[in-house]
């Protein structure tokens, strides 16, 4: 159960994250609990995750990035791997219509190189069809994996003949099309990133529930946006120099 928070929604203080990252773990122990096979953790987690669009929708965050799917995922057991990717199938078909009216944009960040024709059709037709949307952008790691991201920039940096910086190298991840993470979640009680973003989450602040992925919704959401409104994001500096930067925006306004 989420701990009660007050989340700041509708004034000069209320500070949100553009971006939010979540690692939606807990879907295997959540079925596992209740005698089911892992797959059905994972159908559940699919209303998880429209619950957590909606609340984003309500709240203003402009993006939202999950991890789906990792790169590493593969070394699980065949019948597993065999259904998620069916349920990504289905999800295609059952979803994406719901969110494009709802003015979702959806990208699928990743390595298609190992995902069949229908599956990688079905990715590119739902980013297609919501291209122009501008409500939320939704972006569904699948087959991701944060060190195979860094080298795919490089590599095509290099095959272009360009010098490998932090700008290039920002330009050519998978998530260019969007700013960096300002609050990662993590769900399920663990304590660890797992591969995902660590490029982009550089300066993200941290957040772990130990709410099991199929079981989180606004209400977690809310406690977790409520912390990120406690933190001090200093990116390097000291909380003096950020008073002083502060005082000098109100004096120039």
């Amino acid at each position: 159960m989420a701990e009660k928070t007050t989340l700041i929604r509708s004034s000069v203080d209320a500070v949100m994250p553009n971006h939010v990252a979540i690692v939606m773990d807990g879907n295997g122990r959540w079925a596992k609990k209740r005698y089911l096979p892992r797959v059905a953790g994972h159908k559940q987690g699919i209303e998880a995750l429209r619950n957590t669009v909606s609340a984003c929708l309500d709240v203003g965050i402009q993006v939202l990035t999950v991890f789906a799917f990792s790169s590493e995922n593969w070394a699980r057991p065949a019948d597993e791997v065999s259904g998620l990717m069916h349920l990504m199938a289905f999800s295609l078909s059952r979803e994406v219509p719901a969110l494009h009216k709802k003015g979702v944009q959806i990208h699928f960040p990743g390595d298609r190189s190992r995902l069949s024709k229908g599956v990688t059709d079905g990715l590119l037709a739902a980013e297609a069809l919501t291209a122009n949307n501008s409500k939320l952008i939704l972006n569904v790691c699948f087959n991701y994996g944060g060190r195979w991201d860094i080298c795919q920039a490089a590599s095509r940096l290099q095959a272009e003949g360009l010098p490998i910086t932090e700008e290039t190298m920002r330009q050519k991840m998978a998530l260019a099309h969007v700013p960096d993470p300002d609050l990662f979640i993590r769900t399920g009680g663990e304590m660890r990133v797992s591969n995902f973003l660590i490029w982009q989450m550089a300066y993200a602040e941290f957040y772990f529930s130990s709410v099991l992925w199929p079981d989180f919704g606004a209400e977690e959401l809310d406690v977790a946006l409520a912390a990120y409104q406690r933190r001090e994001r200093r990116f390097g500096l000291t909380s003096e120099q950020l008073k002083s930067e502060s005082s000098e925006m109100k004096a120039d306004c």
